[in-house]
């Protein structure tokens, strides 16, 4: 093991750039911090089955006349419009996490869609849309000619 008096060897100088090294990476993670730790609402799940995309997304206490679902080729757009909840007279937050306001998120799927066979389902807050491939996009068997 080194003796103490190794490390007093150094001067403060030598040190120097290595603490504005350290200094301009804590800078560069507080300030990614700023910027963008809010997950993205609604939270959602996708998955393949069978040429078509199913997507879930958790709503708690959404209408369902609220959320509005279009598709695009190959991008879904859902948004909705929250109602914010109010607290009476001498009551005040301890917590609030649930997301009360408007939202928009937008999905690329990885092909297009067949917008007239897009499906949803709203249940128990839980938003289930299925969205089927369109079938121009659907891969083609190529014969190899011998």
């Amino acid at each position: 093991m080194l003796a103490p008096e190794f490390w007093r060897v150094r001067r403060f100088a030598d040190s120097v750039p290595e603490i504005a090294r350290l200094q301009q990476e804590m800078n560069r993670l507080f300030s990614a911090a700023e910027r963008g730790t809010m997950v993205d609402y609604p939270a959602i799940n996708v998955w393949e089955k069978d040429g078509t995309a199913v997507i879930t997304a958790e709503l708690p206490g959404m209408d369902h006349d609220s959320i509005d679902i279009s598709v695009t080729d190959n991008v879904l757009t859902l948004s909705g419009k929250g109602k914010a909840q109010v607290v009476n007279e001498g009551e005040a937050y301890l917590r609030q996490e649930r997301i009360t306001e408007n939202f928009q998120r937008n999905f690329k799927l990885p092909f297009r869609v067949a917008s007239q066979g897009v499906e949803a389902k709203y249940e128990k807050g839980i938003l289930t849309i299925t969205l089927p491939r369109l079938k121009d996009d659907l891969p083609k068997k190529i014969k190899i000619n011998s």
